[in-house]
């Protein structure tokens, strides 16, 4: 299974996620703390957002594993932003490894990425493209059950207020996650597939609010925690939360701890966290619907 990192908060470098804290993402894709399989050297991406000059977030994906990127480790060390998201891959078998099929995904303002699995997604791949609306359609390159579960996102993302006034909130995000959700298990569901064996951490934003969920129909669910607070600052591999100020604010949802400093929680198992602009956290059951 794959790793993956949401940041939000006071602009800080991509370094400070990726090869700074003692359990970086970089160290996660070689020795995982928190996971059967150590490896997660399928490729990586990352996605951040520079508003000041665009919403559509920039991003770096690449087959190379990520512990072996020199452009990552010299591309983190001087960008800064107050979103980011970054992933590293271990594929599922049978799937190939290319750039196509690397998180984070990108569409518009929305960057998504996803740890798990979709039990039975092969035999129902066909069904779920034939659901989708032409936007969320085209926007598939890869073959992976993760881009089919963000098209799955988008569409149902239009189907709410958000492409009639082009704003959304995290509430509005939270709402068509759990549909698209609830749309592809009862899919998988009507094609004999329980959702026993499927996992399904995923992390979206649009770099003003973002949510994030830890799904699974079976007893344990992947691993995912989250750190809130003020400013979020790393030194020497060493993270910590320093205490808020009447402009801080930031929130990390991570698949493990960066570093052993106090303040990570566990996200509990079917539950989505909420994060609002202005860094207000909402952490609440997924309300998925059967019909």
């Amino acid at each position: 299974m794959c790793r993956f990192v949401l940041y939000m908060g006071e602009p800080i470098t991509l370094a400070n996620l990726i090869t700074e804290p003692a359990n970086s993402l970089i160290n996660q894709s070689f020795h995982s703390r928190q996971q059967e399989e150590p490896l997660n050297g399928d490729g990586f991406g990352v996605a951040w957002y520079a508003r000041n000059l665009s919403d559509v977030p920039a991003a770096f994906r690449s087959v190379t594993p990520a512990w072996n990127n020199l452009n990552l480790i010299n591309l983190a060390r001087v960008t800064v932003s107050d979103c980011v998201l970054a992933h590293v891959r271990a594929a599922t078998p049978g799937l190939p490894t290319t750039e196509q099929n690397c998180h984070p995904f990108v569409h518009g303002p929305f960057a998504f990425m996803h740890n798990g699995d979709l039990n039975g997604f092969q035999d129902v791949r066909r069904e779920i493209l034939s659901t989708l609306g032409e936007e969320a359609f085209q926007l598939i390159r890869g073959n992976t059950d993760s881009e089919h579960l963000f098209a799955l996102f988008i569409d149902e993302l239009g189907k709410t207020e958000w492409k009639r006034k082009k704003v959304h909130t995290g509430a509005m995000l939270a709402r068509s996650l759990e549909r698209a959700i609830s749309r592809v298990l009862r899919i998988c569901g009507d094609h004999g597939f329980n959702s026993a064996t499927t996992y399904l951490n995923i992390a979206v934003s649009d770099g003003r609010c973002a949510v994030a969920c830890r799904f699974t129909g079976g007893e344990e669910p992947l691993s995912l925690h989250v750190h809130h607070g003020g400013r979020y600052q790393c030194d020497g591999g060493v993270c910590r939360m320093n205490p808020a100020g009447k402009h801080d604010g930031a929130v990390i949802i991570s698949s493990e701890p960066l570093s052993d400093e106090d303040g990570w929680e566990d996200v509990p198992p079917n539950h989505i966290v909420i994060i609002e602009e202005g860094f207000h956290l909402t952490r609440r059951k997924l309300r998925l619907t059967s019909g």
